[in-house]
């Protein structure tokens, strides 16, 4: 049958057809063929409708997770892509697209790595691709981030709308990637392997891991996004946009521009400036909340009982530069390799009670900077660890007494 089939249900049934022929066994370049002469193009909502039928005739979402990216790769010669959808400038739609941009630099850097490693003779020392392979890899961790956010806010805005199918299987694609980019950071904090054993590596946990994450971004960016965009209603996004912060940010932080309906913002319980937070000794409004954190000599940054960044102050003068994009990172995924046993050995002490406070200083840049890490509890349970990083070069040079007022800085004028 040569002719083109335009009718969708037609279409639709075709595709489940050529499906279960490759679940039976058949060799996929063989139905990538008969799909060919059947189906000569086809789009995101039959292939999402393929999938649905299937699972609503019986076939366990296990087999489909099983087989779907043999799915993708057999129809991906008749997918037309719509075209790109313009949205505003952080837009939760905008946010996504930035975020797997960002993850294909990341994939980009490993790759490179990995051929890097393979031009080395297999007695050599890894070096510096192996470093790199550690840093990229370090990367891909906060693909958590934005895999948590599109399961629990766009998935959910899916399923109201009546679409189930594709938010069972991606949720399951997406577990399989976080357990193999968990077994790859165990693998790459082995030491003294030589460049043959890390080959070995790359070979299974690496190329897998690359495959398995550039297929995802291959299914956001075709299949998931479009659905949503034709979806999803402006209260939808909206609602999404709220409970974004939560979930934290991956690699990149959200561009300015988009404007959600107000109520959105109150439904997401952002306080509004004005708006008071009680607390057991006062209270403050959020204004005056982030005006003292911003006024602080010291810097800030919490790590919840589960290690995972949720706050950190932005005074005028940060030692330690930080994005927003940590917001939600586990926090061993910030630091260097060779530094996060040392961030495991604190966190594990202070969750078992063995202690409450660690400190360093250090010299950095010309400063002599003090590090605190403290135990947070309440009645005894843990609720995470506020590390406090203080500049103490001025304080360390005082002597003598000042008892008289005297101003540091000139006056500035026009400030009341």
């Amino acid at each position: 049958m040569s002719e083109i089939i335009d009718n969708r249900a037609h279409r639709v049934r075709s595709l489940k057809e050529i499906i279960r022929k490759l679940h039976a066994g058949h060799a996929p370049e063989e139905v990538k063929g008969q799909l060919a002469q059947i189906v000569r193009e086809t789009d995101y909502s039959e292939i999402v409708a393929m999938e649905q039928e299937l699972m609503a005739e019986g076939m366990p979402v296990e087999e489909i997770t099983s087989m779907c990216d043999l799915h993708s790769q057999v129809t991906r010669e008749v997918l037309v892509p719509p075209p790109a959808r313009a949205v505003p400038p952080g837009h939760p739609a905008d946010t996504l697209r930035r975020e797997n941009e960002a993850l294909r630099g990341s994939l980009l850097r490993m790759r490179q790595a990995l051929k890097d490693l393979r031009a080395l003779p297999d007695d050599a020392e890894a070096g510096a691709p192996l470093l790199a392979w550690r840093q990229a890899s370090n990367e891909l961790m906060d693909i958590d981030k934005h895999y948590q956010r599109k399961e629990h806010a766009f998935f959910s805005a899916l399923e109201r709308h009546g679409i189930t199918g594709p938010s069972k299987v991606m949720w399951a694609k997406d577990d399989q990637v976080r357990e193999l980019l968990k077994d790859l950071s165990a693998a790459l904090r082995q030491q003294d392997a030589t460049a043959g054993e890390w080959k070995l590596v790359a070979a299974t946990l690496g190329e897998t891991a690359i495959n398995a994450i550039e297929e995802m971004i291959y299914k956001e960016e075709n299949i998931l996004l479009p659905m949503c965009l034709d979806t999803f209603t402006e209260d939808d996004w909206a609602e999404i946009w709220a409970a974004s912060p939560r979930y934290g940010w991956c690699l990149v932080e959200p561009r300015t521009g988009y404007q959600p309906p107000e109520r959105a913002v109150r439904e997401g319980l952002r306080l509004a400036g004005s708006e008071t937070v009680h607390l057991p000794t006062g209270h403050l409004s959020l204004e005056q909340l982030t005006g003292i954190f911003s006024t602080l000599p010291v810097d800030l940054t919490f790590v919840d009982a589960d290690d995972r960044v949720c706050f950190f102050s932005e005074g005028p003068d940060r030692i330690f530069a930080r994005s927003k994009a940590i917001i939600g990172r586990k926090v061993q995924h910030c630091h260097p390799p060779r530094s996060v046993d040392v961030v495991d050995r604190i966190l594990h002490d202070f969750r078992e009670g063995r202690q409450n406070v660690a400190e360093f200083w250090i010299h950095f840049h010309g400063r002599f900077v003090h590090i605190r890490y403290f135990a947070v509890r309440e009645d005894g349970r843990y609720l995470g660890t506020l590390e406090v990083t203080q500049d103490l070069t001025r304080l360390r040079a005082l002597e003598g007494e000042r008892r008289l007022l005297e101003y540091d800085e000139p006056p500035r004028e026009g400030v009341v």
